[in-house]
């Protein structure tokens, strides 16, 4: 659809997020030619902290949307705040990246506690609450990676703990899990409020944000760069790209290389209608977040209206909401009893993008040109932080105080193929979730 001055309208998914969360002025299209210090391509997560620390270091920053701040990932997700990776564990990072790769641990170990402060510093209304997270084996012989996790993570300076069997079944109000590791600075937050809070900030430190606006291409012309829209030029001296698992969702030319750098797997959420507060005495009764260790993920947190907000995978999305409805609804009434058959009022869908090695990746795509790609499902904290270090490398801070592990840009082989297969791969990941 086409909005009032005539650019391409895209809006939200019908997801709960998108339903409460108070609405935003949207900002106008690029109409006209720009001169800014930096632009930022993508105002989600890593493009907004990009934008709003450059612009409290006094710089000149210009944010180009393609759509309305929030629409991809950023606003889409299921809003678990966490201090990890999914995948990619301390040891392999450090062995990796060296001593980038230890900074960038310290990053991710300090990435949940930076978002809340961040959060409390703006008075950032997303509905907040750093209760902790916890990551439950749900098999007995899964407790070996909680035990290592926790000791890699512990042995970083992380305050995490390894969770037994008995407090695990107080803390979710459940028998299905056998304990695991637990976190107390991670937590959720309402991901969309969040994102139009960070909009709300960064306008109001003179960044200049256009939505509606999609970025066609990006050319080095002499010392300066020529941002492409399909209305008008932004020249700046450095450009960022914010774009993840949307990279070409919107213009396919932006930006290829990295686009096939990464597969975006489709992911499901879904939010249950209010809970009692007798439910809610003994299920999650001190409201943490709960993703745990299944491939074929179970995870869920309450909203500030008492919805448990959960999600699944599906290999063929055909029918999706209904099918989810039954698949997720019977996991749910089988590990709380007490919710009987949860009736959920909201089920929506958004991309994340997962990397070959399970990596985040952080690109020099040029002079004066940064980038990065690669939540692998655990974008919320991650971004914002990444946001931080992008805007001290463009301010100058040297390349070896910062937790950017510079890699360059490896389109996948077959990466075609690799999108239409990739749900596939969940057969395999409920295969192994049955097994020790």
């Amino acid at each position: 659809m086409k909005s009032r001055d005539g650019t391409m309208s895209h809006p939200h998914p019908n997801s709960l997020w998108a339903a409460i969360t108070p609405p935003r002025a949207p900002a106008p299209a690029l109409q006209e030619p720009v001169e800014t210090e930096i632009a930022v391509i993508g105002g989600g997560f890593s493009g907004l902290s990009t934008a709003l620390h450059l612009a409290k270091s006094g710089r000149k920053v210009v944010v180009l949307e393609g759509a309305s701040v929030g629409w991809g990932a950023s606003g889409r997700n299921n809003g678990q705040v966490i201090p990890t990776l999914t995948a990619a564990e301390p040891d392999a990072i450090e062995a990796r990246h060296g001593e980038a790769g230890a900074r960038f641990v310290a990053l991710i170990r300090d990435s949940a506690e930076a978002l809340f402060a961040l959060v409390r510093d703006e008075a950032i209304a997303c509905e907040a609450e750093q209760t902790g997270w916890f990551q439950p084996a749900h098999r007995p012989s899964r407790m070996k990676l909680s035990e290592k996790r926790v000791e890699a993570w512990a042995r970083r300076g992380a305050p995490c703990r390894l969770v037994g069997r008995d407090e695990a079944i107080a803390l979710l109000g459940s028998k299905d899990w056998h304990g695991g590791m637990y976190n107390p600075t991670g937590g959720h937050i309402n991901p969309l409020a969040l994102a139009r809070g960070l909009a709300a900030a960064c306008e109001a430190r003179g960044v200049r944000i256009f939505e509606n606006t999609r970025v066609t291409g990006t050319e080095r012309v002499g010392p300066r760069w020529q941002v492409r829209t399909e209305s008008a030029i932004v020249r700046a001296d450095t450009v960022v790209l914010a774009t993840n698992a949307y990279t070409d969702a919107l213009a396919p030319a932006l930006a290829p290389k990295v686009a096939a750098s990464l597969v975006p797997v489709l992911s499901w959420q879904m939010a249950t209608e209010p809970l009692s507060a007798e439910q809610r005495a003994t299920i999650i009764p001190g409201r943490q977040a709960i993703s745990d260790t299944h491939g074929d993920l179970r995870f869920f947190r309450y909203d500030a209206r008492n919805r448990l907000v959960t999600g699944g995978a599906l290999i063929v999305p055909a029918n999706g909401a209904e099918r989810l409805r039954r698949l997720v609804g019977a996991r749910l009434a089988g590990a709380f009893p007490a919710l009987e058959t949860p009736r959920f009022s909201h089920v929506w869908n958004g991309y994340i993008g997962i990397t070959e090695d399970r990596f985040p990746h952080i690109h020099r795509l040029g002079p004066d040109f940064w980038g990065w790609a690669g939540c692998n499902g655990r974008g919320v904290a991650l971004a914002l932080s990444l946001g931080r270090e992008l805007a001290g490398a463009i301010n100058g801070a040297p390349l070896d105080t910062l937790a950017l592990p510079v890699s360059d840009v490896k389109p996948i082989a077959f990466q075609g193929l690799a999108r239409r297969i990739a749900p596939c791969v969940l057969a395999l990941y409920r295969w192994r979730d049955g097994r020790d």
